[in-house]
């Protein structure tokens, strides 16, 4: 038995009873769905202001290799796990109502000065605080979120912040087809070039036990959208959270980006993003790949690719209307619901 086995063995002893489930532990009818919505920055947020419209049991696990900005200098200079990602999915869970917004405008300011506070974020310092104060990442963040009325769960998905790395071919214009090594995910997300793969050092990071424990737990788990090798894919290179994922008796949804992404995906069609997932992650299968219906160029090679995958594709509008590569809140929870009660193994949800 593997030291990584053993830990998941251990891990699932955290899994809570299934209160609202039957007796082959399917949700019963009329219960919320519990999901996991896995990602980090402005993709992760887009999920789960729509999820958050659908069910009251969310857990977002959100990427910690975050380098850049205030979450850089913070982990710099106090080797804390990286914030900006952690608060900006707390944002996302901030209610509708005045408590909610205000708070989601307050953790997201940043200030300006000529000093060392400059482009801070109040968050980011609000999040370290309490992670000094408690020596807790995990109760921290959890009493961020009851602070602010979170409408649901912040985990980061590794203990320790991570360091990405990416292999890109044609990093220097001068040499095309040579392969290069680029470190951090601030410099992943913008390089030049076309990046082939990507890892994290440590390359055996220990998984968060609650991010782990809330996977195996699920009925849905949504991977995407976001920075396709700075926010999705790192999810799949933390061995025993990637194990989780390809165990556990969720139904798995994957969200497709609205455009490609300038440096890291330049020119990538919506089937090649599954291919490169398939590639980081070749034994995890999906149940729905979700597209918004006007990014689709080719539905026939989309349809494909998923299927390689052994998932479904369902297409719906969930761009917003303003023709910005943005989901909207709404569309995008329509469309999540649609799924989960067209492929979930019992509904309806409400």
């Amino acid at each position: 038995m593997t030291g990584r086995t053993s830990r998941l063995r251990r891990v699932r002893r955290l899994v809570p009873g299934r209160t609202t489930r039957g007796p082959e532990g399917r949700a019963k009818r009329g219960a919320q769905p519990k999901v996991v919505a896995l990602g980090g920055g402005h993709g992760l947020s887009a999920s789960l202001a729509a999820l958050r419209r659908i069910t009251g049991d969310l857990t977002a696990v959100v990427t910690v290799a975050d380098d850049g900005g205030s979450s850089g200098r913070l982990r710099d200079e106090l080797g804390v796990l990286p914030p900006g990602d952690l608060r900006k999915a707390l944002a996302a869970l901030c209610g509708d109502d005045d408590w909610g917004q205000t708070w989601a405008r307050v953790i997201k300011h940043r200030f300006t000065s000529e000093g060392d506070l400059h482009d801070h974020a109040v968050g980011n310092l609000l999040i370290v605080a309490l992670w000094e104060q408690l020596g807790d990442p995990v109760q921290a963040l959890d009493l961020v979120g009851k602070l602010l009325g979170a409408h649901g769960r912040v985990l980061p998905m590794s203990a320790v912040p991570l360091e990405l790395q990416a292999l890109v071919r044609g990093h220097d214009p001068a040499e095309p087809d040579a392969l290069s090594t680029v470190r951090g995910q601030a410099t992943v997300a913008l390089t030049p070039g076309e990046v082939q793969s990507v890892h994290v050092v440590p390359e055996d990071p220990p998984a968060v036990p609650e991010a782990v424990a809330a996977v195996l737990d699920a009925d849905w788990v949504v991977l995407g959208p976001g920075s396709w090798f700075s926010s999705v894919i790192p999810h799949l290179l933390v061995p025993e959270l990637l194990e989780a994922l390809q165990e556990t008796k969720a139904r798995r949804v994957l969200s497709l980006n609205l455009a490609p992404q300038p440096g890291e995906t330049d020119g990538f069609s919506p089937q090649r993003h599954l291919e490169v997932l398939a590639r980081h992650a070749p034994k995890l299968a999906l149940d729905v790949v979700l597209a918004d219906e006007a990014a689709v160029p080719d539905r026939e090679s989309l349809t494909d690719a998923a299927k390689r995958l052994g998932a479904a594709v369902e297409l719906a509008p969930v761009a917003a209307p303003d023709g910005s590569p943005t989901h909207d809140p709404e569309l995008l929870a329509a469309a999540y619901d649609r799924i989960f009660r067209m492929h979930g193994r019992i509904g309806p949800w409400r």
